[in-house]
């Protein structure tokens, strides 16, 4: 079994989306209130308590007012970070859990579909528990025999809904035959996404920067309207302007995203075998590199997570190569070892056998070679 998520845009009515945001609050406060249950019962007995949602709708009548699957979810999520908190694996511990905020966390739960609480009809809506059919655009239908496990529903920054619906299925036998022979190697570029092993260049778009003054202009008037202050009451015209510099980073956000879809789209139906670099993007765009705002532009990182599963859905593969592995100094030709270019001012790989190369092509001529190299031992 396999399972596979769709995120829909749904227009809820004024009254559900009062029922969205008591949902959103409900599901933070319930959260919040079982987090300080177990900080106070560790303090006096040494031991993190058992807590439940269903113990504090006595006290919190409202509570009764929303779904409960979503309030049990709540609890699970808890759980889930107590887990993580005391694990070993550094990928899983994000620290101890922390309160949630209602003007920091984002604004979503998820409910459990129970004998079809959660649906498509007609193509046109989605039905949810405690809330009913909500409009919605369905641009991708499901296929026959795909089962409703959950949703999850979302509220953006600018104010738009959406509805994620978690489906699973049987994993239909995929035939295809791997050639290793079309295969790419990528390596990173901050000026223009990533630089492949035939030395074609990808996107060169900035789209933070190309809106850069149009969310400037957006965020001044912003900071002279009453609210902008700490502790100051936020006018209705600041909560306008809050929202129309939200829709501009929203904006920001989606153009990144279309374009990286396409890419990674394109490069899934091409080539068979992707090699790429398994870098931390994060690290990267550290300030004593000097690029953080365009590594954190182009979505590098982003890009690498589309082509995992667009390959993997393809039955292809993405090999990762060792981000120590010294593909920018090893001459693609020779395997010469070329110290000299750890230096990143130096634009060009000159070697006495003869190459002269572009230092970006040339790591990513390195990348495919190693990348196949480690594809031969597995597979």
């Amino acid at each position: 079994m396999a399972n596979k998520a769709i995120k829909y845009r749904v227009y809820p009515t004024t009254e559900q989306g009062t029922m969205f945001s008591k949902t959103f609050g409900c599901c933070r406060k319930v959260y919040n209130l079982m987090l300080s249950d177990k900080i106070e019962g560790y303090r006096t007995t040494g031991k993190f308590p058992a807590v439940t949602p269903a113990q504090y709708k006595d006290e919190y009548p409202y509570l009764r007012e929303v779904d409960s699957l979503a309030l049990a979810n709540v609890q699970m999520n808890l759980q889930a970070a107590f887990r993580h908190a005391f694990s070993k694996s550094r990928k899983k511990n994000n620290g101890f859990p922390k309160f949630k905020s209602a003007k920091h966390s984002r604004r979503s739960y998820t409910t459990n579909n129970q004998k079809g609480t959660v649906a498509i009809i007609d193509n046109k809506y989605i039905r949810l528990p405690k809330i009913g059919k909500v409009k919605a655009v369905i641009h991708r239908v499901p296929e026959s025999g795909w089962l409703i496990k959950s949703a999850t529903v979302s509220q953006e920054s600018d104010g738009r809904y959406y509805v994620s619906v978690l489906f699973e299925f049987e994993n239909a036998e995929n035939n295809y035959i791997v050639d290793k022979a079309n295969a790419i190697g990528l390596d990173y570029a901050s000026d223009g996404l990533y630089v492949d092993s035939n030395g074609n260049a990808g996107t060169n778009h900035k789209y933070y920067r190309e809106s850069h003054d149009k969310l400037a202009k957006a965020q001044r008037k912003l900071s002279r309207m009453k609210g902008s202050k700490k502790h100051e009451d936020k006018s209705n015209n600041y909560i306008k302007q809050l929202r129309k510099v939200n829709k501009i980073h929203r904006h920001i956000a989606n153009q990144r995203l279309d374009n990286l879809h396409k890419i990674s789209t394109e490069i899934a139906n091409q080539y068979d075998v992707v090699c790429v670099e398994s870098l931390n993007m994060r690290s990267m765009a550290n300030r004593s590199f000097g690029n953080g705002k365009a590594t954190l532009d182009n979505g590098y990182g982003m890009l690498l997570n589309m082509l995992e599963y667009k390959l993997s859905d393809r039955n292809k593969y993405l090999i990762k190569v060792n981000k120590w592995f010294p593909s920018s100094q090893i001459c693609s030709c020779c395997n010469t070892l070329h110290p000299e270019m750890k230096d990143l001012s130096k634009r060009k790989m000159i070697c006495d056998c003869g190459l002269t190369i572009s230092r970006d092509q040339n790591a990513a001529i390195n990348i495919l070679n190693e990348g196949l190299r480690l594809l031969s031992e597995v597979a």
